[in-house]
């Protein structure tokens, strides 16, 4: 059982969005700051406001126009530009395709585990051991209480949502052959996506709590009778679905400020 998330009047949620879901609209007084970091700049402009009363920090994954793909995405930058700010929290939204019969379209994973099969990220931050040896410990990468709240308000919705899930994230920008998508089955995948490991991997080092929702638009390519994943099929689930994830967004802050 978790425990209920801590309350603090310092608490400064970070919000990055996935594809399309990273809607600054969502935020009141919002301002804008260009940043710039050790590792370079990130995708997008940082927004910077109130969401119910929470202040928050939101950064488009993928860029204002999804100008970056997913292995062209400065992520150490995205997530170092976040604790620049002082974020508390993380919470990531993500579209996903399903490698599981009962994970629906527009259903939501509160994701708890990842596969990392990607080959040619910055996953991170300690490159060398120059200044000391850096193991950082992921057993458990998502953090338990965010993971909470996000189910609970989704739940409380009324949306379809399953409160576990273990993501494998690929490399991209190509989507998973038949026997690739089978194979993630066999090793134990729910979901799949193209981004997901690696944030998790670098707020994990910076010990930022960090937890994502992902939101299914598709089945790969393992399943016999439907058609294999395509973009414009993802658009069209997606486009559906994108307002249920700013509202579990909106409200989720009512739970940890």
């Amino acid at each position: 059982m978790y425990l209920k998330i801590k309350k603090s009047s310092m608490v400064k949620v970070g919000i990055i969005g996935g594809s399309g879901l990273d809607d600054p609209q969502i935020i009141k007084d919002a301002t804008e700051t260009h940043a710039d970091t050790p590792y370079g700049k990130p995708a997008s402009p940082l927004t910077i406001g109130k969401i119910n009363g929470t202040d928050v920090v939101l950064i488009g994954r993928h860029g204002r126009r999804h100008e970056y793909g997913p292995s062209e995405v400065n992520y150490r930058a995205n997530v170092y530009a976040l604790k620049q700010q002082g974020v508390t929290h993380i919470l990531a939204t993500t579209a996903c395709g399903s490698l599981r019969e009962e994970i629906g379209r527009g259903h939501f994973v509160i994701i708890d585990q990842f596969i990392d099969f990607t080959k040619n990220r910055k996953n991170t931050y300690h490159d060398s051991f120059e200044n000391g040896i850096a193991h950082a410990a992921m057993a458990e990468p998502f953090d338990c209480f965010l993971r909470e709240a996000l189910y609970n308000t989704a739940k409380e919705a009324g949306y379809p949502v399953h409160k576990t899930g273990t993501v494998i994230t690929i490399e991209g920008p190509r989507f998973s052959t038949i026997a690739g998508s089978k194979m993630f089955r066999m090793w134990g995948a729910d979901i799949i996506n193209m981004s997901i490991a690696t944030e998790a991997s670098l707020a994990n080092e910076l010990k930022i709590p960090y937890a994502a929702i992902a939101m299914s638009t598709d089945y790969d390519c393992w399943k016999k009778d439907e058609k294999p994943v395509s973009w414009e099929e993802i658009l069209k689930v997606f486009h559906k679905n994108a307002d249920n994830v700013k509202n579990i967004l909106i409200n989720v802050l009512l739970k940890i400020k």
